[in-house]
């Protein structure tokens, strides 16, 4: 794997000719906003940026081009499309992905194609550390001075599944260095929702998501609405799945979904105390 990479970074400068350069030798733009609208994302990619808000979300949790963060679960990259190439020239990106050890089989493949596209692009991923988080075994996902930040978007539910969440947060908490900050986007389910009806829609409570990381020792700072969908009810026939971009129920009341759009979703913002 490391021979592959090194070959792949040695032929990156042929690659950099399919980006136009800006005046900062940068391939896509030194902005947010510039790169979410990229010439490398997928239109299907570029048409989400209008349900995930990311110039608003990553202004809230405090992003600075020089940080070292942690983006925790990146899974098929949507996030890692634009802050791999934010970070490429200043700072420092660790995708905390799935582990190859996993017994689960999605989750190789995941990790598998999450690297391909890494190797894809050199010009743009080519400064990408690939960690591996498998709570209780593999919970180094940083470096070793500490991470600046750490982002984690729609994957709280999942852990629950596991039965993980709590080894989760300690992790994010031991690999971010004193004052580091912890932000988390998930599908927001109503207060007083049972824990079972938490895992089986993927919405989770606010104050679940505010329980488990104070209990890793983090403090809350504050939260915002940049991610609230009023027109969600979170009780769909097939939890949060129902809408889009996934459409579990396939063409049955498509539209339906679709008017309603992307889920309503919390936006948390957590700090490691500095002592």
């Amino acid at each position: 794997m490391m021979k592959t990479f090194r070959l792949v970074l040695a032929a990156g400068a042929l690659s950099l000719a399919a980006f136009p350069a800006t005046a900062d030798n940068h391939p896509l733009g030194t902005s947010i906003e510039e790169i979410m609208n990229g010439s490398h994302r997928s239109a299907d990619n570029v048409a989400r940026n209008a349900w995930r808000h990311p110039v608003q979300t990553l202004e809230f949790f405090g992003l600075e081009p020089d940080m070292t963060l942690i983006e925790i679960g990146p899974s098929g990259a949507w996030y890692t499309e634009i802050l791999a190439p934010y970070l490429r020239d200043r700072g420092r990106y660790y995708g905390a992905h799935f582990s190859p050890n996993s017994p689960v089989g999605f989750h190789r493949r995941s990790l598998e194609a999450f690297e391909a596209k890494m190797a894809s692009a050199p010009e743009l991923y080519g400064k990408v550390t690939v960690r591996h988080l498998n709570p209780p075994t593999e919970t180094v996902i940083g470096p070793q001075e500490g991470a600046d930040m750490a982002l984690t978007f729609r994957n709280v539910h999942n852990w629950m599944g596991l039965e993980l969440e709590r080894e989760f947060f300690a992790a994010f908490y031991a690999a971010l260095k004193p004052g580091g900050i912890l932000g988390v986007v998930e599908h927001r389910a109503p207060p007083g929702t049972t824990m079972e009806g938490m895992i089986g829609s993927g919405y989770v409570t606010e104050a679940y998501v505010k329980e488990i990381a104070q209990a890793a020792g983090f403090e809350f700072v504050e939260a915002a609405e940049v991610n609230a969908n009023p027109r969600d009810s979170a009780d769909h026939p097939e939890g949060v799945w129902t809408l889009p971009p996934s459409y579990q129920m396939g063409d049955t009341d498509r539209e339906k979904y679709a008017a309603i759009g992307e889920s309503d979703r919390m936006t948390l913002k957590f700090r490691k105390p500095s002592n």
